[in-house]
């Protein structure tokens, strides 16, 4: 494959906000229009930058008062910019998380190089999420996550729920693909015929243009002559061209992908189906969705041709929780995010279903008597010495213990918290399928107990 040839097409689009310009210029819609066009800012949420590494960046975005205890991590997936969940202050994403009092935090991706070829999934999960969950927490001095992930992102969340489960208090899911089976749209259809060894091996990291191009072929006719028709029969309307403009920056500020990564999630997520199969391992362990117990919300746009519902939806009856939601609203891919309507009527929704879940309330939404969580007690409640007030008596009670993992453990003899920590976390991790990290985790909550 020639690169040039590859990605040739594409300096048609490119010229289309320029081409947009001239129309503008050209009709009796004047110099303000124009400006209004060149010029509408995206992103303008306030916030600070907390970690840094390779090339990503971890943003915390405060609101004026915090109202909740558990932070909203959010996983934007590698393609394109996350500042489409903060396009504009009225259907900004992180402004209606922030209104309802959590603390936000983002991760920024940035630009992979050369270098960053090899990168695979698992760096970015075990490594470079791991390492931001690790700093959020110590930052908001919690020991676990509201994890959101969008799109590519979710999927990736989906793989840090199973590994690390002890950090995630709660999963979101916003248009994630999940299973591929062969009618799932036109993305797999896609996906099902391309050839990533050849692409990966030709151009090395997948050019952001040239994935711009191909989502866009998408749905050609709207892409390139429909949305232009729109625009010019909106010419008038100051909103319509800042919106269209913010839209159309979005679009094709596009980032590239790591080339084995890209490699890995064509050829193993969309080819083979691995993560609906439970086939899918990381870091010498699979990827079994059956050991999510944490309460899992999933949104998914009804609308939506880039990852339909029926490519999302499996996954709420895959998970081992009791907690699921599933919310399927009348908008597209990008709409769940960005629409007035989604800003009205979905994220009012999703925030109240985050705050019935926070620290302090249990898995299912209800509260114990006294407001505690009974997960927690018996593990986060200290004397001055350091030593539980009351020792957890069920495996339940430890943190990342559900019951599927309790029923692994009851299996091989294991029924409290004492006989438990008889183990190591190696063969706690073999007995359950979990991970030494996450057993370690249990041993460490029986330790002062002992």
């Amino acid at each position: 494959m020639n690169p040039d040839a590859a990605t040739a097409p594409i300096d048609v689009q490119t010229t289309a906000l320029e081409l947009a310009a001239e129309l503008v210029e050209k009709t009796d819609a004047g110099v303000d229009q124009l400006e209004r066009l060149l010029t509408a800012e995206v992103g303008q949420t306030e916030s600070e930058i907390l970690y840094e590494e390779n090339k990503l960046e971890l943003h915390r975005y405060s609101p004026e008062t915090v109202e909740h205890e558990t932070p909203i991590f959010i996983v934007y997936a590698l393609v394109n910019r996350p500042y489409i969940l903060d396009l504009q202050p009225d259907r900004s994403v992180i402004q209606r998380l922030l209104e309802a009092g959590f603390e936000v935090y983002l991760v920024n991706w940035g630009e992979p190089s050369r270098l960053d070829r090899a990168l695979e999934l698992e760096d970015y999960i075990c490594r470079y999420i791991d390492n931001c969950v690790d700093v959020v927490c110590e930052d908001a001095d919690v020991d676990d996550v509201h994890l959101l992930g969008y799109c590519m992102g979710g999927s990736m969340s989906i793989m840090y729920a199973v590994l690390f489960q002890e950090r995630v208090r709660t999963l979101s899911l916003m248009a994630t693909p999940v299973a591929f089976e062969g009618k799932c749209g036109i993305l797999e259809r896609w996906a099902s015929h391309y050839d990533a060894d050849l692409a990966v091996e030709t151009l090395g990291n997948i050019p952001a243009e040239l994935l711009a191009f191909e989502f866009s072929m998408m749905d050609p006719i709207d892409q390139y002559i429909g949305k232009y028709v729109r625009l010019y029969d909106n010419l008038e309307d100051d909103d319509f061209v800042e919106n269209f403009s913010r839209m159309e920056q979005w679009i094709w500020d596009g980032v590239d992908v790591a080339g084995e990564t890209f490699r890995q999630f064509i050829n193993e997520l969309y080819k083979d189906n691995a993560l609906a199969r439970n086939e899918f391992t990381m870091a010498g362990e699979r990827i079994d969705l059956g050991e999510i117990e944490v309460p899992v919300l999933q949104i998914v746009g009804e609308y939506d041709h880039i990852v339909p519902a029926e490519s999302s939806k499996p996954f709420n009856e895959k998970v081992g929780s009791e907690d699921t939601t599933l919310i399927e609203f009348s908008a597209g891919h990008i709409g769940i995010s960005v629409s007035s309507k989604a800003h009205a009527k979905l994220w009012p929704e999703v925030t109240d279903w985050y705050a019935e879940r926070d620290a302090g309330q249990s898995t299912s939404g209800e509260h114990a008597a006294d407001g505690s969580n009974p997960e927690r007690q018996g593990s986060d409640e200290s004397t001055a010495d350091g030593q539980d007030t009351e020792p957890p008596q069920l495996l339940t009670e430890l943190r990342g213990i559900g019951a599927t993992y309790a029923g692994r453990l009851a299996a091989a003899g294991i029924g409290t918290p004492r006989e438990l920590a008889e183990y190591d976390p190696q063969e706690l991790a073999e007995i359950t399928g979990s991970s030494p990290s996450q057993t370690r985790e249990w041993i460490e909550q029986v330790a002062p107990t002992q």
